[in-house]
């Protein structure tokens, strides 16, 4: 991959949203405030989710063997009733035209695989002799969605498949793609995942490489920061306490598998306006102390930073935690993060990271698991602090504090300090 990532990615995702019925308008109106609000904060991703090729969205979720647009290669095409500008085969290049005009970059969401309908009507593969039912693993079925089949890349016709429809992708000047139905299903689909890979790497444009659902397979780990540049290592994350505090576990595996290039995913941030196809009032059920605490955990640990909000309506508390000048200073700047301790310090489950700073200098997080306010105490030699005094800044707070030989800190329920030091 000749990708350089300065930072994980950072960006929007419609899915938390508009499940599958997001179209072009929302985009377009998304991209917009983002690039007037959040750009300059290092947000550049917008990203279209799932079944854009659908024409009529039924209350946001999938319809069963659904009728998809598609071409005649069997390459699924963006729905014309939703996203308008994709008329006459231009599928999504004009709309990536818009995006990289407001100096953002465009991705969209696919599935695994063939669709079951290109191998109905037996569709040719672009630029072979194959069809196909030559490239369908009909087999290999996703458990919760019924668009595809496999593609089997031990044969010829599968990987002339792949390559088709990367190739269309990177026509259309798509930036990221997130693959859905393959992180977890390893070692199963272990070769398909690589094959498909090696067709995006060969596409003759960069392409951020997101794989999901999870959980990702910890054993797998080498394979995913070989291949892609970020993979979830969590099923859907919605907004609710105990998944919050079950990611602390999470992270903590898999903290040492962060690098240039490779991020392992906690999923989208469900912070401000979500579900706004069922609900235009909804907002996340997380307190603002618990968006804080996700915040400063997601950061610390450089997890990607993909709001699954309608970012339009973010109101000033959201807005300034996704763009907070110390979080996301510690997010491109954080390095050989990890967890010190996690256990009870009077009466209270704290958790506390550090992680040093790539151009000097370190960075603490402490996290109060518990169901109430804890005052807490914990010496510098637990941070492995040789000196008696450090000067150090608060992130969120912006304040700057002296801890003699011992912090002492206030965190509310469920919330989180952040620390330059």
């Amino acid at each position: 991959m000749s990708l350089k990532l300065k930072h994980a990615p950072r960006g929007w995702n419609s899915w938390d949203c508009y499940l599958a019925a997001v179209d072009e308008a929302t985009v377009k109106r998304n991209a917009d405030y983002m690039a007037a609000n959040m750009k300059d904060a290092g947000y550049e991703y917008v990203v279209v989710d799932i079944q854009w090729s659908e024409p009529v969205p039924y209350e946001g979720i999938y319809r069963p063997f659904t009728e998809l647009c598609m071409d005649e290669y069997g390459r699924l095409m963006p729905a014309e009733t939703r996203f308008p500008s994709a008329a006459g085969g231009k599928g999504f290049k004009p709309l990536a035209d818009y995006i990289h005009g407001l100096g953002l970059k465009f991705g969209i969401h696919i599935m695994r695989g063939i669709p079951r309908q290109a191998v109905t009507r037996n569709c040719a593969i672009l630029g072979t002799s194959f069809t196909a039912r030559d490239a369908a693993k009909t087999a290999s079925i996703c458990a919760w969605q019924t668009d595809m089949y496999g593609v089997d890349t031990e044969k010829e016709a599968g990987k002339a498949y792949y390559k088709s429809i990367f190739e269309l992708y990177a026509s259309w000047d798509v930036d990221f793609i997130k693959v859905d139905d393959i992180c977890r299903e390893l070692p199963k689909e272990e070769q398909e995942l690589i094959d498909l890979a090696d067709a995006l790497h060969h596409c003759g444009r960069d392409i951020v490489l997101s794989l999901s659902p999870g959980p990702a397979l910890l054993e797998k780990a080498e394979l995913y920061k070989q291949i892609s540049n970020m993979w979830r290592i969590t099923d859907d994350f919605w907004d609710e306490w105990r998944l919050l505090k079950a990611m602390f576990e999470r992270a903590e595996k898999w903290s040492i598998h962060t690098g240039m290039n490779h991020y392992p995913d906690a999923d989208m941030l469900p912070i401000g306006a979500l579900r706004q196809f069922f609900d235009p009032d909804a907002r996340t059920n997380f307190t603002q102390d618990e968006q804080i605490t996700m915040m400063a955990l997601w950061c610390i640990f450089r997890a990607p930073l993909i709001a699954g909000c309608e970012l339009t309506k973010n109101d000033d508390f959201t807005l300034r935690l996704l763009t907070c000048p110390g979080f996301m200073e510690m997010h491109e700047q954080a390095r050989d993060a990890h967890q010190v301790f996690r256990k009870e310090i009077e009466g209270h489950e704290i958790v506390l990271w550090t992680a040093s700073r790539r151009d000097g200098g370190r960075y603490f997080a402490a996290f109060n698991l518990s169901d109430e306010e804890a005052d807490i105490t914990f010496s510098l030699e637990e941070l492995e602090i040789t000196s008696e005094e450090i000067c150090a800044e608060d992130l969120w707070e912006e304040k700057k504090y002296t801890f003699r030989q011992e912090i002492s800190l206030c965190l509310p329920t469920h919330g989180a300090k952040a620390f330059r030091y």
